[in-house]
């Protein structure tokens, strides 16, 4: 992820320090070589890291600005550990942290995932005799605890100083380097940015989950078929060269300098699996499955910046035996020649995904949802309808009736029992004198069901009981009629 190196300028930063030889150090010239070490790492292994640098004191600047948005970053501060005095400083700041407004909100924590490594131009004791120490942890607390503070082992001195560089960059800036395998075809390549290890939240005792450096291509699949699947993060796969020798080049970036180039072009000679794994996915529209662990799987797809130019990126689906359900469990997945018919068709017209879930979602059941006063009104008003259209609407009345009972059950809303049976006893007295007689027993027989069940107690109150139509004489011979 890209990294923002805010260096502290402040006057503590001049104060001098005793190295041997003749010339004179201060502390800004430690923490100054110490950046130079971690910019020409970057440089060297890191060269698609963007980075930002920003100075501060009793005010900040911003020297090099990104070139890029990113939505994670991390936070490299440099500085000597002292905390200021009065108004402004960082003693004083984080005291009053939670009294600030929301228009005045102290910088942290910061408002996008991001990691605060802090690089103290002192040794842990110097920190230690005062409360700096204490204010610098906090500092990474108010960060929801991601990042880490560094200090100098020993006195200060330009090798102490680069072994402290040296830390962070084994910790946060060295390249992950992997082995892309497809049966007997194998290929040196850099992932960036480094994918970060994966904690799973459901487990009782969590452990983080790292990649393996093994990355092997299971299968390949239809971009159609595998659609957009949610991941936890994408990343770049680069080849890296290698020359005759066996000696790494690079992951394939080009430089200015004559050397490279002349490094890129023998590199680019050689045949590599992952250039040629790159342009078959292009072309066929397809997706590399490729396992990164136990029950841990991604995708390898071909993603383009411009009409001339694309990339081979990586994407992490979450760990888990089953993380697109749309495909089913990844290991009874094979190859269309172990199926007894081609699940495509003869002539690629059909898919077998997505699977049909084998038990029936609950959102995809009719549900009946009384968010607005209107729909409550709907529902009683069907009721009422097919009353008026008895019999002929007789198993149409009873289902719907049968709906909202349950529904006014299940939301222990007796009193709509209640006022429904009132409202079927009214219809029964409104009919008229042409009215067929078995809609007068149906709606009394109705009403006293649902009064029984909005007493509560009665056998009529059960859930699953179900409110049956009425059988007289006048029914019975009007299905004989039917």
């Amino acid at each position: 992820m890209p990294t923002v190196v805010v260096m502290d300028v402040s006057l503590s930063m001049t104060r001098p320090v005793s190295v041997e030889g003749s010339e004179e150090y201060q502390r800004k010239h430690l923490a100054v070589h110490g950046l130079t070490m971690l910019f020409e790492h970057m440089a060297t292994n890191y060269k698609l890291e963007f980075t930002a640098l920003v100075v501060f004191s009793s005010l900040w600047e911003l020297m090099v600005p990104f070139t890029r948005d990113y939505n994670t970053l991390q936070v490299v501060l440099v500085t000597d550990g002292c905390l200021g005095i009065g108004r402004g400083s960082l003693r004083h700041s984080l005291a009053t942290c939670n009294q600030r407004n929301e228009s005045n909100r102290f910088p942290l924590p910061f408002p996008f995932p991001s990691k605060l490594y802090i690089m103290c131009m002192a040794n842990l004791d110097e920190l230690q005799s005062s409360d700096s120490l204490d204010c610098l942890e906090r500092l990474v607390d108010l960060n929801n605890g991601e990042g880490q503070i560094f200090t100098i082992d020993g006195p200060l001195c330009l090798k102490n100083v680069q072994s402290m560089f040296g830390k962070l960059i084994d910790l946060a800036y060295t390249p992950f380097h992997a082995v892309l395998k497809c049966g007997h075809l194998t290929s040196d390549v850099q992932v960036f940015p480094r994918p970060e290890p994966f904690i799973i939240d459901e487990e009782i005792d969590p452990i983080p989950k790292a990649i393996n450096t093994d990355l092997e291509i299971v299968g390949f699949i239809d971009i159609a078929d595998i659609s957009s699947p949610p991941v936890l993060s994408r990343h770049l796969v680069l080849p890296i060269a290698l020359n005759k020798e066996g000696d790494e080049v690079g992951p394939g970036i080009t430089d200015d300098t004559e050397d490279e180039n002349s490094a890129n072009q023998i590199a680019g000679k050689i045949p590599n699996f992952c250039v040629l794994l790159h342009g078959s996915l292009k072309v066929e529209g397809m997706v590399a499955i490729v396992q990164l662990g136990p029950e841990w799987h991604g995708m390898l797809y071909s993603q383009a910046d411009s009409k001339k130019k694309s990339n081979l990126m990586m994407s992490l689906f979450e760990p888990g035996p089953e993380p697109l359900p749309w495909l089913g469990k990844m290991a009874q997945l094979g190859p269309i020649s172990d199926a007894k018919e081609n699940p495509y068709g003869e002539d690629d017209n059909k898919s077998p995904f997505p699977l049909q879930p084998k038990n029936k979602r609950s959102y995809a059941q009719n549900v009946t949802v009384w968010i607005k006063p209107s729909g409550l009104q709907t529902d009683v008003q069907k009721i009422l309808r097919n009353a008026r259209k008895l019999p002929e609407k007789t198993q149409t009345f009873y289902k719907e009736l049968n709906r909202l009972r349950k529904a006014a059950l299940a939301f222990g809303f007796l009193d709509l029992l209640k006022g429904v049976a009132d409202m079927l006893e009214r219809e029964c007295t409104l009919l008229p004198d042409t009215a067929h007689p078995d809609a007068a027993f149906q709606l009394t027989h109705a009403a006293q069901q649902l009064k029984g069940a909005s007493n509560g107690t009665s056998e009529y109150a059960a859930y699953d009981h179900n409110i049956t139509p009425l059988q007289t004489d006048f029914s019975s011979s009007s299905t004989e009629r039917i």
